[in-house]
């Protein structure tokens, strides 16, 4: 078992609480921690440090964990993430067909959320293709704006300007058919939250999954199958899927040694998509195993999807990836429609030298394959992503 962390936070304690009794073998890779601060939390816990003197990024430090380790099986799990009894059982039990590269469990997300539903009816209104019910311009819970923390499919994105002659952010609903979720932070009660000061129409809390195994869309962008849809039993079924989220994958060390390490210079984001890809070229499959279940916080070391760093390395990383495992022509596609849309600041120059050093070294990556890269993108890409 590999836990990578670069800052302690109130989640890697019950993090490796999840797991100590799961596993033979527990590593803790303190990424460069100020202090030794990871350490000794790791440490206290009985685990094994692996301690770096800087922060490597997250492959790479998983690289660090995984040649420390000494076990058949390895696997990785983040630092904000915890195990529920009988994960590491169900993922080795898979495992044992030669065929199976990885197994991705049920990422469900940790937090509980409230559901709410507006009343309104949705509708078109003037040219705008999208259904709005209301546009809410507050959410606040026990005085935090919450307001850019609404998810799911009842709340489009944030907006800014001139709306109905009042200027400022709102966000337009969907309508009634469409829940809108809101993560209960520990301590939140849902009957605080109040949107444009008055008492939200919460009807009731659910568990949302975060991922039940990863998609790969006909753009090369990677998903979460069944991302923010309630656990509700539809995600109870085990299927094979084209990838597994970094977040909590097992594997091999025969694996390992077959597909190569993780991409230690992508530093975060897209290193689980690359790996997956790369074992899929080589013949093998990836599976989605729902017995197995890990409750995830996420973002907790980015600070989210949303967050500038993120957004730029996932653009960069996305198109490494592509570089190195995609047909030709796709890759230089996608390449292209990146670079003559409106790309995160610096993209261009972050990603050009490197899509230079990938493509020298794909003819490396191919000696590892048994099928072209046309027979993993023709299966693949696309696939899963509706549910």
């Amino acid at each position: 078992m590999v836990v990578v962390s670069y800052r302690p936070h109130r989640w890697l304690s019950p993090c490796l609480e999840s797991v100590a009794n799961q596993c033979d073998e527990l590593i803790v890779v303190d990424n460069g921690s100020a202090g030794g601060a990871v350490s000794a939390v790791a440490e206290r816990q009985g685990a094994r440090v692996v301690a770096l003197s800087r922060n490597t990024g997250f492959p790479a430090g998983v690289n660090a964990g995984v040649r420390a380790a000494t076990g058949d099986v390895v696997a990785l799990l983040n630092d904000d993430a915890m195990a529920e009894a009988g994960w590491l059982e169900s993922a080795a039990g898979a495992l044992g067909d030669a065929s199976v590269a990885a197994v991705a469990p049920k990422l469900v997300f940790a937090l509980p959320f409230a559901e709410i539903r507006f009343p309104d009816e949705g509708r078109h209104i003037g040219s705008d293709s999208r259904l709005l019910g209301r546009a809410i311009r507050t959410a606040t819970i026990d005085g935090t704006d919450v307001l850019p923390r609404l998810v799911g499919p009842g709340i489009h994105a944030m907006e800014n300007g001139i709306l109905d002659g009042v200027a400022g952010p709102w966000r337009w609903t969907a309508g009634a058919a469409a829940p809108i979720y809101f993560a209960l932070e520990p301590g939140w009660d849902p009957a605080h939250l109040l949107v444009d000061g008055e008492p939200a129409p919460v009807n009731g809390e659910v568990r949302l999954v975060n991922n039940a195994g990863s998609y790969l869309s006909t753009e090369g962008h990677a998903g979460d199958h069944g991302y923010l849809s309630p656990d509700d039993g539809s995600f109870d079924h085990p299927a094979e899927r084209f990838g597994a989220c970094g977040a909590a994958l097992v594997t091999t060390r025969d694996v390992l040694r077959r597909v190569g390490p993780f991409a230690g210079g992508f530093f975060a984001y897209y290193e689980d998509v690359d790996w997956c890809w790369r074992a899929r070229l080589a013949g093998l499959r990836v599976l989605y195993v729902p017995a197995g279940v890990v409750r995830h916080v996420g973002g907790v070391s980015t600070g989210g999807p949303l967050a500038a760093t993120v957004r730029s390395l996932a653009a960069r990383n996305r198109l490494l990836c592509l570089a190195r495992n995609a047909p030709l022509a796709v890759a230089a596609e996608q390449v292209r429609r990146t670079f003559a849309g409106k790309p995160p600041p610096g993209l261009r120059r972050q990603a050009i030298p490197r899509l230079a050093r990938e493509l020298a070294g794909r003819p490396a990556l191919a000696r590892r394959r048994t099928l072209a890269p046309a027979e993993v993108w023709d299966r693949w890409a696309g696939a899963d992503q509706t549910w």
